[in-house]
């Protein structure tokens, strides 16, 4: 099952119910016949598991840097593979293991298993094998389709930003505008995605939207939309639970491009007319959620983030609510020097700390929104403290590093540095926190052994 289908195999629209999916059953045997030293082929073992995970962007006009479609094509690259999936590198999704919430909705990681059938692969010379046993080439979206759209249709409403080139070399940009949202009534949404179109996702480092008012005065009332940076695939809301997109507002842009672009596919050409465009799916009009949620950039301590030359250095920040919350979603944002980030939750009656999400080897070009299952979804009764920390490499050892010996402080370009948390919070009152609590400890508790 690859990465776009863990999305959309959900019965009905019962998003909040993906879970994090295991190996197949080929990827189960090929792991025992990997673990018995018995021959693991391509056709038999391996095949699925590079059709299921990797050419969703290893194909013909994807993101990947080489096609992974065939057997001739993955052949030449299988040590790089090896290396790369035996170190957790690929699928791209930075989030450690066996640390803090493990319970993730869409989850890119391997299975240990595919990993351990990987490498046995490629250590018996990764060998063809049977050409009657191949599995048929998996069933993708089309490059630019939207990453929801297997499940949910087409986005309800298509918000596109106004066009604007992008040189081939030079400074950052950045373009800030207002475009109508053509919503004439409060609704609930279910899901969101901002996608440039084609070439554009290539120079747009993020782009930030705000339903948006202008005033009187000239001042502007927002509340953020949605995130993109580079590499997010989405964000979907819980079922009975509603973050509005709000009537008669406007959606501000706020995009963040970067000339000659960043990452394996930048083109370091000229990008003409760029557009980055925000897809809303909606639930019904009259759609009732007792729960509301909303986005927001929680901020570290930008004012120490101020690395040396061949330094590093660590950011905190600190956040509670006078209500009960749930943490819907975490995503850190940095730029090149950011290597890692967490999540934890301090306790203050009881002077604990729970370690709720840990990224260890966190990269710029791929910020993924880590949506928890709903059910498992930190609940953090009032007055309880989030810490959310961020650590910067600005070493040679660094392999994004673009130049060590620089002074690296807060700002907005690349070159720069950011201390920052997208986070998605579910606000609970006290009736709904206990209610939500005792199905947790019920739950728990059925799943107990009975002692007989």
């Amino acid at each position: 099952m690859n990465i776009l289908q863990r999305w959309n195999k959900v019965p009905n629209f019962g998003i909040a119910a993906i879970t994090v999916l295991g190996c197949s059953a080929q990827a189960v045997v090929a792991a025992d016949v990997a673990n018995t030293g018995e021959a693991v082929t391509y056709s038999s073992h391996v095949a699925s598991i590079i059709n299921e995970n990797c050419v969703v962007c290893h194909r013909e006009g994807g993101i990947g840097p080489m096609e992974l479609s065939s057997y001739e094509q993955v052949r030449p690259w299988a040590p790089l593979i090896q290396l790369k999936v035996a170190n957790r590198e690929m699928p791209p999704y930075a989030y450690d293991h066996d640390i803090g919430n493990q319970n993730l909705q869409a989850d890119w990681r391997l299975s240990e298993e595919d990993i351990d059938t990987v490498v046995a692969w490629v250590n018996q010379g990764s060998p063809l094998g049977n050409l009657e046993e191949l599995p048929p080439p998996p069933v993708l979206r089309g490059i630019d389709d939207w990453n929801f759209a297997g499940q949910l249709g087409q986005p309800d409403l298509v918000i596109a930003s106004n066009p604007i080139d992008v040189p081939a070399n030079g400074n950052d940009l950045w373009d800030k505008h207002f475009v109508d949202s053509g919503i004439t009534e409060d609704r609930c949404i279910k899901a969101l995605q901002v996608k440039p179109r084609g070439n554009a996702k290539t120079v747009v480092h993020h782009a930030n939207t705000y339903f948006a008012e202008i005033n009187e005065d000239g001042g502007v009332d927002r509340k953020p939309v949605t995130e993109y940076a580079m590499g997010k695939w989405g964000e979907v809301v819980p079922e009975g639970v509603c973050r509005t997109a709000f009537e008669e507002s406007m959606i501000q842009w706020d995009i963040h491009m970067y000339p000659g672009g960043l990452g394996g596919t930048a083109p370091n050409a000229v990008v003409k007319d760029n557009v980055v465009e925000l897809g809303i799916w909606l639930h019904p009009a009259g759609y009732q959620a007792k729960i509301t949620q909303d986005l927001g950039s929680y901020q570290l301590d930008q004012g120490d983030l101020f690395i040396p030359p061949h330094g590093t250095a660590m950011t905190q920040g600190f956040h509670s609510f006078d209500h009960p919350v749930r943490i819907d979603s975490f995503q850190p944002h940095g730029h090149l020097r950011m290597n890692a980030a967490s999540l934890e939750i301090f306790y203050p009656e009881t002077g604990k700390t729970e370690l709720v999400s840990m990224i260890s080897n966190w990269s710029a070009t791929w910020h993924h929104s880590h949506l928890y299952e709903p059910d498992s979804a930190p609940l953090v009764p009032a007055g309880a403290v989030l810490v959310t920390k961020q650590w910067y490499d600005n070493t040679s050892d660094n392999p994004n590093n673009p130049d060590p010996r620089q002074w690296v402080g807060w700002g907005q370009r690349t070159a720069d540095e950011m201390s920052h948390s997208w986070i998605a919070i579910s606000h609970l009152d006290d009736e709904t926190y206990q209610e939500l609590a005792q199905q947790r400890a019920s739950k728990k508790q059925s799943q107990l052994p009975s002692g007989d």
